[in-house]
């Protein structure tokens, strides 16, 4: 079986939702943001640019978006286009631990799924870079991966065996502390079980017909194992992982 990483299979497959807790954890960061026309928002790692897409449209908003991957950020471009919100969002390429931006230039920060990926020391860069583009009262909102039990080391051994990608996710308390660290002062969050692959989930975030495409694209013989691997793990052991949703206030 060819080693795809977790979030391009999802994506080949034709999934659009690619965060822990789906649309219910993206609309809570949303809810904390208190978005007008005359806010200046920055995505990382905003991928097809799902989110900036639902913000430009409800808010118009203006986004800028960046991503490591010049692959996704074609898929950015294409999407805005589609949706006719050239005017209100722009891509680029970009990476969070050395952001090519002026201090104090948004007012909020969007970060989801990524943040897990990346070890103590980078976490710890990336959020300081955050902390250094938000304007004084800025907002920092972030979608990561968490768990409650101790000893977790083997299930998330699992995990990166499962999407082919390093992770080191935090329990609550960490997440908070590594916020806190970086110089934010009011740390709220919100936790619940990850959608990415249970049926109510990809039902939710894709609608009935998305989560049939999906499911039938998994099935097909290139796809199959991988697919079945990701949906055990995340339906049965995978269980003990939650997603956290952190919405961080700069001093």
């Amino acid at each position: 079986m060819k080693k795809e990483v977790g979030h391009n299979f999802l994506a080949r497959l034709g999934k659009k939702r690619l965060r822990p807790g789906g649309v219910a954890a993206t609309n809570w960061l949303i809810q904390q943001a208190n978005l007008s026309t005359d806010s200046q928002v920055l995505e990382v790692a905003c991928n097809m640019c799902t989110t900036s897409i639902q913000l430009a449209g409800k808010y118009h908003c203006q986004i800028t978006g960046i991503d490591m991957d010049p692959r996704a950020l074609e898929k950015a471009n294409r999407n805005i286009k589609n949706a006719n919100l050239e005017n209100y969002i722009r891509v680029r390429q970009g990476n969070a631990m050395k952001l090519p931006f002026e201090n104090e230039s948004f007012d909020v920060v969007i970060n989801e799924a990524m943040l897990t990926m990346l070890n103590q020391p980078a976490k710890e860069k990336a959020v300081a870079e955050y902390y250094r583009v938000l304007k004084p009262g800025g907002i920092l909102l972030t979608h990561d991966i968490t768990f409650a039990k101790e000893n977790m080391e083997e299930r998330l051994a699992e995990l990166r065996r499962t999407i082919h990608i390093n992770v080191e996710p935090l329990t609550v308390g960490h997440w908070a502390g590594l916020f806190h660290s970086a110089g934010f002062k009011q740390v709220d969050n919100a936790t619940g079980p990850m959608s990415l692959m249970s049926i109510n989930g990809l039902i939710r975030d894709e609608g009935v017909i998305g989560a049939l495409r999906i499911v039938k694209n998994g099935l097909k013989k290139e796809n199959r194992e991988q697919f079945k691997k990701m949906y055990s793990f995340f339906n049965t052991t995978g269980k003990d992982l939650n997603y956290i949703a952190v919405c961080s206030s700069k001093k």
